[in-house]
């Protein structure tokens, strides 16, 4: 084994003690503590097929005791490099730095083809169940080697491996536990990506997620010409601080390469010519993969996770299925990252206040406890099955299953005059209708930004209330409290003059006009009559019977347009009421759909058009949401 205090083989390069530098939160302990208790050293470490995969380890200096170690595997880089250059966080983009005080060992790794590691990356590379040849490689086994190296060659570790990675470093979490290397004994996958068309990140029912897709593929999508230290690459200037206006001039997607990328971003072009669920998706989809999983798994994501609440729903989903897993799911009131740390503590969003520092304590309540019992063996630590944050009367709620048992059906039908209720409509005709014109989508949020604004999951929709292109269905005040707990079903009957459309679908709490104003208030926010979005999704028309197949609308033809918005776990309160809004347009969130069936990938300016839209809601027509109501 490699002493702390040793040199190293031509693979593996030590480096002297260096400062580490953690968030605001712990700077109370001052920079000669941590300088003074960790070290670091970096390592070119050798899989099985012969790449190197670049590794830094910062290592108590403390070698009275053993200390288990906990790895993050990133895509983004663990800067900076070298003996003389200090990070600013401990271990790397998805810092645990409440651990720094208890004693880790703490391992960043460079991924295959990415900055310092040799080899070719590969955007979310397919898990290969059948390796049998050296050459045979996929994330699962880039984990299963580094740990086994680390433990043949590194001093002072106590055997055992905790996992864990946020986003992106999420799914290389999720990767690492399948077919695990015995020593991983805990592992935590929060909000990882596991499907990038059904969900996370880019796509959403086929639905292309524009912002967010178009912010990020400069940092993704531009290959690496060498080993690196530093970023070939920069976050795009859009020169102007409205996206809506900018995405507006864009027009058809096409144009983002020639105006933009101009070829230098390969994965927007893969990006481009996948508009199906194809063998590309597939292939790169992990959830089937996430089986005979072994050791101890806390899955972790934000309810208003713009990004992957998707992949933290569906981890959940797939582990809860097989019932030897050791598995729970924690989800808060949080935006994509927002229980790390860093600036938020989980105590609002926006204008949506949750009553409680909720980040922290679930870093000193769940996540700590967690690595302890599982990595140290300290103390007991028996969770729940499910650790969920009820938005609206914003409590932690413990169940023992995710959807919780003993819920109740609730119906939600689309009536006339924008009434929503309980009974099935007993009308023999009935309909409402509004012009969707590509020319002027409704907006996702009423400020004005560039990117993907995070906080929209839980804003205020009074902007879109008021359209003309958005319908509303509304219930009368509720006498009581009503609490959502589970998946949200939308199914529709509609019809377009168009032969192709964009379903938006969005749950509402709407505040009493009496409702109180925050206390301080310094953006001046009036929450009476507020309508905070509670859950919305998108679903693209032509992937409504097949997301391999897509198929046009018939022209004022009728069909049935069915989907699952992600799971809530809300309280609309006595004297709110629940709204539903139904758009074609989510701009520029998600791409505009030019409403002729044609790929919206390769769509032309002439492509667009406005259209008529219908949403039915008679006897044999009707429009309705489902939900699961707790007792």
């Amino acid at each position: 084994m490699l002493p702390h205090h040793s040199n190293c083989t031509s693979r593996a390069i030590f480096v002297s003690a260096v400062l580490l530098f953690l968030p605001v939160e712990l700077f109370a302990q001052g920079i000669d503590y941590i300088k003074a208790h960790y070290a670091k050293y970096e390592y070119q470490i050798p899989m099985r097929d012969g790449a190197r995969l670049f590794t830094a380890v910062y290592a108590p200096r403390d070698t009275t005791q053993t200390y288990p170690l906990l790895m993050i595997r990133t895509q983004s880089g663990l800067r900076p490099y070298g003996p003389d250059e200090y990070p600013n966080t401990l271990a790397g983009p998805s810092p645990l730095p409440h651990l720094a005080k208890e004693g880790y060992i703490f391992v960043i790794q460079d991924v295959r083809g990415r900055w310092m590691s040799e080899g070719t990356f590969v955007n979310m590379r397919p898990h290969n169940p059948r390796k049998k040849a050296p050459q045979d490689i996929d994330e699962s086994s880039d984990t299963y080697d580094t740990i086994d190296w680390l433990l043949k060659n590194f001093s002072n570790h106590n055997g055992k491996v905790g996992l864990y990675g946020t986003s992106y470093r999420g799914f290389y979490a999720a990767a690492g536990m399948i077919d695990a290397h015995p020593a991983i004994k805990a592992v935590s996958p929060q909000a990882p990506i596991v499907d990038w068309f059904m969900g996370d990140d880019w796509r959403h029912n086929g639905a292309l997620f524009l912002a967010h897709a178009f912010n990020y593929m400069p940092m993704i999508g531009k290959p690496r010409p060498q080993l690196m230290k530093e970023p070939n690459f920069s976050r795009f200037d859009y020169g102007t601080p409205d996206a809506y206006d900018f995405f507006l001039r864009l027009g058809p997607l096409s144009n983002v390469d020639a105006r933009y990328f101009k070829g230098g971003v390969p994965y927007w072009h893969e990006l481009m010519q996948h508009g199906t669920y194809d063998e590309f998706w597939q292939a790169r989809a992990l959830l089937p993969h996430l089986q005979n999983i072994q050791p101890a798994v806390m899955t972790v994501g934000g309810w208003f996770d713009a990004e992957n609440l998707y992949g933290t729903l569906e981890t959940h989903r797939q582990l809860a299925a097989d019932s030897r897993a050791n598995h729970f799911v924690v989800i808060g009131p949080w935006i994509h990252g927002g229980w790390n740390g860093g600036q938020s503590n989980g105590a609002a969003l926006g204008d949506v206040s949750f009553g409680a520092e909720t980040a922290v304590f679930y870093r000193e309540k769940i996540e700590l406890p967690f690595f302890e019992f599982h990595l140290k063996g300290k103390g007991t630590f028996q969770p729940p099955k499910a650790w969920i944050f009820e938005t609206g009367s914003n409590k932690w709620r413990e169940f023992s299953t995710w959807p919780p048992p003993n819920t109740q059906p609730l119906t939600l039908h689309f009536q006339a005059d924008g009434r929503l209720a309980a009974e099935a409509s007993t009308a023999e005709t009935g309909f409402d209708e509004y012009v969707s014109d590509p020319s002027r989508p409704v907006p996702y949020i009423d400020r004005t930004g560039s990117g993907m604004q995070t906080e929209y999951p839980c804003a205020d929709q009074r902007f879109a209330s008021r359209r003309p292109d958005v319908l509303v269905y509304e219930t009368d005040v509720l006498q009581q409290d009503v609490t959502l707990a589970g998946p949200i079903i939308a199914d529709l009957h509609v019809s377009t003059t168009g032969t192709d459309a964009d379903w938006i679908v969005k749950l509402i709490d709407v505040y009493p006009n009496a409702y109180p104003d925050p206390t301080p208030n310094p953006t001046g926010v009036r929450l009476g009559g507020y309508q905070q979005l509670v859950r919305g999704e998108v679903m693209r028309g032509r992937f409504r019977n097949s997301f391999q197949k897509p198929e046009p609308f018939i022209p004022g033809q009728p069909a049935a347009v069915k989907f699952r918005l992600p799971d809530v776990c809300h309280t609309f309160q006595k004297g709110h009421r629940i709204m539903v809004q139904v758009q074609s347009s989510w701009f520029p969130l998600v791409d505009r759909n030019p409403q002729s069936f044609v790929d919206t990938l390769t769509a032309k300016a002439s492509d667009f058009q406005a259209a008529t839209q219908r949403v039915y809601r008679s006897q044999k027509l009707p429009s309705r949401v489902s939900a699961q109501v707790l007792p």
